[in-house]
């Protein structure tokens, strides 16, 4: 095997370099793969665009993948040379004061157990990563597919705190992977009619290809109205905000009906404010509820779902890139001409 590989740096917000580097060398506990394919992320284009917390550079960049293991450390069990695996990003501590109380995704020591590096040819993943947040995945599922795994499980979890009930109307603000995933999480959690909310038509085209009963496009339509047209002048019974903006926060509480479920899901930038009706949020007794990250349990409910063919993530695919094409696949991410790119180092 080759002593250097290429893989992707995050240097700051706008600059990203394509480094040659030694390959990584499994400590005890640690595996490496040969990435068969990461998937472009809202999230890593989130910090090209702006930098982000949890992303200091100069660092390795990409956090979705799946490959092949190609070496493993001392006393990894479970898995051996040659397997088809897939991971999340991170794994919590299971010890800490948020731990301890059934909230791992809040684990205190989170920052500093995320594993990065998955636009490159090798990828080291630690131990902690390997003992509880790696699997094998089947020869049927792709690698492309089988990478959409850390964004499912936090789509799930999610979808976990929204509390659908059965017969409920659900609107989901954003058509991107993330909004795409919630709608059939959506579907299958009993929701009889779902809303997407979103801007480009094709994206909307998509997301009723994938389950939504009604599509509305923000560039044309005041969205809130249309949901309460929708709804006999109620407003959803849940809403789902997976857009990302001050904006959109604000215009899912708009369109929640009295006693409704609003879940944000997309992190604005650090130090935004954003301001609520007091008196529909009080009066018409609106729960909100924040949503970060996943869990080792819905990390396994993710996989499962990818396998069995229950979430359909093919038409979020766009396309296939180079590590030379990161940066341009970012770009048209930025444009909303492609949903998620699929990037194969063995294209390079």
């Amino acid at each position: 095997m080759a002593q250097t590989m290429q893989g992707v740096f995050f240097l700051g917000a706008g600059q990203l370099e394509l480094r040659e580097v030694p390959i990584p060398e499994p400590a005890e506990g640690e595996v490496v793969v040969k990435v068969g394919a990461a998937t472009t992320c809202g999230t890593d284009l989130k910090a090209y665009r702006r930098g982000h917390k949890l992303f200091k550079p100069p660092m390795p960049f990409g956090h979705e993948w799946a490959g092949t293991v190609v070496a493993l450390g001392k006393g990894v069990q479970g898995f051996k040379e040659g397997d088809r695996v897939t991971a999340a990003n991170s794994a919590p501590c299971g010890a800490c004061y948020y731990c301890r109380r059934g909230k791992p995704q809040l684990c205190l020591h989170l920052e500093s157990r995320f594993n990065w590096g998955t636009y490159a040819e090798y990828l080291r993943v630690p131990a902690h990563i390997v003992s509880m947040n790696m699997h094998k995945i089947p020869d049927h599922l792709s690698f492309a597919e089988a990478a959409f795994i850390e964004p499912l499980a936090c789509a799930v979890l999610c979808i976990n705190y929204a509390e659908i009930a059965l017969g409920d109307t659900v609107a989901i603000i954003g058509s991107g992977a993330q909004g795409l995933m919630q709608i059939q999480l959506a579907k299958a959690m009993g929701a009889s009619r779902v809303i997407a909310v979103g801007r480009a038509h094709g994206r909307l085209a998509v997301a009723a290809q994938l389950g939504a009963d009604h599509t509305i496009s923000t560039l044309e339509t005041d969205a809130v109205a249309a949901v309460r047209a929708l709804t006999e002048g109620r407003g959803a019974d849940v809403v789902i905000e997976a857009a990302g903006s001050a904006e959109t926060w604000q215009m899912a509480c708009q369109m929640a009906r009295p006693a409704a479920t609003v879940v944000l899901f997309s992190g604005l930038p650090g130090g935004t404010q954003v301001s609520f009706d007091a008196t529909h949020v009080h009066y018409d007794e609106i729960t909100l509820k924040g949503v970060f990250h996943h869990t080792p349990r819905t990390v396994e409910q993710a996989l499962q779902m990818l396998i069995s063919g229950q979430v359909n993530v093919k038409p979020m695919i766009s396309g296939e890139i180079s590590l030379r094409e990161v940066e341009e696949g970012l770009n048209r991410m930025a444009r909303s001409e492609v949903i998620k790119l699929a990037v194969l180092p063995e294209l390079d």
